[in-house]
C-alpha cells in the first residue's frame, strides 16, 4: 500500500486504526513510491552544512518552542535556533515576540534559559528592554549623545503562534498565516510543561533525525525493548506538505478488532512521530508528547533540545502530580529504546567515515526519510542523485 500524501492534515484517529489492521491482515505496510539515494558528501561536507543553515533552518517558519514553554505574561525562552542566539518572550498583551538575544549596546546576550521577568534587561551593563523589545532605559544616557531609543530595541525576527508551537522566520518581517494554516496539528490544547533538557550528540543533525522516521529497524535495533510490544516495520506513513507523521502500532491494538469502530480509541495502542520540518519531532505517546528540536552545531555534532509534555484530560487526568508520574512511566518505558537509537546513530556516523558508500539507500519502507530529502534537496536548489 502506498503512503498517503494528504494536503490538509492527517488520517483521522478511525481510518488510522482500519489503515494498521488492514496492514496486519495482509502483512504489509506503508511504501513510498520511490527509494531514494543520498550522498554521503551532504552529511559530511561543511558547505553543505552551511546552506542547511542558511538556506532553511533560518529562511523557513520552524518552530522554536512549545506555546506551553510561555505559559504567562513576562515569560521567555532563550536558545540557539539556526546558529542565531534569539528569545522568544510573551508580552504583557499576551502576544509572542522573538528577537535576536543581543544587546544594542555592546552585544551582550540578554539571557540565557528560560524564565520569566517584567523586562529583559543587559547584565553587561543594565540597558532595559521591554517585552515587546522596545528600549526603555539607558544607564546615564547623557554619554550617548543622540541616541535615539525608538531605533535601537531589540532587532525582531518574524514570529507566530499557532497549532500549540511559537515558530521563527528569521530572514522575515512576519510568517504567512497561510504556512501555519497548512500545517497538520501538532500539539492540542491539552498539553502541560513538564520539563526542558539540552543535550549534545556527535552525529550529524539528519542521521539523528532519520532514525525516528522508519520502523524497519525495531526487531534488528530493539529486539527486548520495543519490539516485544509493537512491530517490526508495520507502519502507517502520511505527508502534509512538507511534514510527515509515522505511526507505529503496539500489539495490544488487536483488540480493537472487537470493538465497534464509533467506540475505538486510540490511547494506549500506538505511538506517533511527526516530523515538523525541518528539524523538529513530536513523538507522542499515551500519557506524555516529547518535542525535540535538533539545532546542528557542525557536520558530526547536534544540539538536542527536548521539551517533556503531559497530557491533561479534564478532571480524568488527575493532579499534576499524578500526570506527571504517568509521563514518567512512558519515558521510563521508551528511555533503554532511546539510548539503543542513539547508539545506532553514533555507529552511522563512524560509517559514514570508512569510504565504503557513496550515497545512502533508503528504500520504500522508509518514506518519511524519503520525503525529508526531497524536501531539503528541493529547497537547496540540489539536484537529486
Amino acid at each position: 500500500m502506498l503512503l498517503t500524501d494528504r494536503s490538509a492534515g492527517f488520517l483521522t484517529d478511525g481510518a488510522l486504526i482500519e489503515r494498521i489492521l488492514d496492514h496486519l491482515d495482509r502483512g504489509t505496510t506503508d511504501l513510498s513510491d520511490s527509494i531514494w539515494c543520498e550522498p554521503v558528501a551532504n552529511y559530511r561536507s561543511a558547505d553543505r552544512l552551511r546552506r542547511e543553515i542558511e538556506v532553511v533552518l533560518q529562511r523557513q517558519p520552524v518552530p522554536f518552542c512549545p506555546s506551553v514553554a510561555l505559559p504567562a505574561n513576562g515569560s521567555y525562552v532563550a536558545r540557539v535556533a539556526g546558529g542565531t542566539p534569539i528569545v522568544a518572550t510573551r508580552g504583557d498583551d499576551g502576544v509572542v515576540r522573538a528577537f535576536r538575544n543581543s544587546c544594542r549596546h555592546r552585544g551582550t546576550a540578554l539571557v540565557d534559559g528560560h524564565g520569566c521577568a517584567r523586562s529583559l534587561v543587559c547584565p553587561f551593563h543594565g540597558w532595559v528592554y521591554r517585552l515587546d523589545g522596545a528600549l526603555r532605559h539607558v544607564p546615564d544616557q547623557y554619554g550617548f549623545p543622540g541616541l535615539d531609543r525608538a531605533s535601537n530595541g531589540l532587532v525582531p525576527v518574524a514570529t507566530a503562534e499557532g497549532q500549540g508551537v511559537v515558530f521563527v522566520d528569521q530572514s522575515a518581517t512576519e510568517i504567512d498565516a497561510v504556512t501555519l494554516a497548512g500545517l497538520p496539528e501538532v500539539l492540542g490544547a491539552d498539553q502541560e510543561l513538564l520539563g526542558t533538557n539540552e543535550d549534545v550528540i556527535d552525529v550529524n543533525w539528519k542521521v539523528f533525525l532519520e532514525g525516528f522516521l522508519e520502523g524497519y529497524h525495531i526487531k534488528a535495533t530493539h529486539r527486548q525493548t520495543f519490539f516485544p510490544f509493537g512491530y517490526d516495520n508495520v507502519n502507517v506513513v502520511e505527508h502534509c506538505g512538507r511534514h510527515s507523521r509515522v505511526t507505529f502500532p503496539f500489539r495490544r491494538i488487536e483488540a480493537l478488532r472487537d470493538v465497534p469502530p464509533a467506540e475505538r480509541r486510540l490511547d494506549g495502542m500506538l505511538t506517533t512521530v511527526q516530523h515538523i520540518f525541518p528539524n523538529v519531532i513530536v513523538a507522542r505517546l499515551s500519557h506524555h508528547t516529547s518535542m525535540v528540536v535538533l539545532e546542528p552545531t557542525s557536520v558530526d555534532q547536534t544540539t538536542i533540545v527536548s521539551y517533556l509534555l503531559a497530557h491533561r484530560r479534564g478532571e480524568a487526568s488527575g493532579t499534576q502530580e499524578a500526570r506527571a508520574t504517568q509521563a514518567a512511566r512512558d519515558t521510563d518505558f521508551v528511555r533503554v529504546g532511546l539510548k539503543e537509537d542513539r547508539e545506532m546513530a553514533r555507529a552511522v556516523q563512524r560509517g559514514l567515515a570508512s569510504g565504503a558508500n557513496d550515497a545512502l539507500q533508503f528504500g520504500r519502507f522508509e518514506g518519511a526519510i524519503v520525503h525529508f530529502h526531497r524536501q531539503l534537496t528541493e529547497l537547496l536548489g540540489d539536484e537529486p542523485l
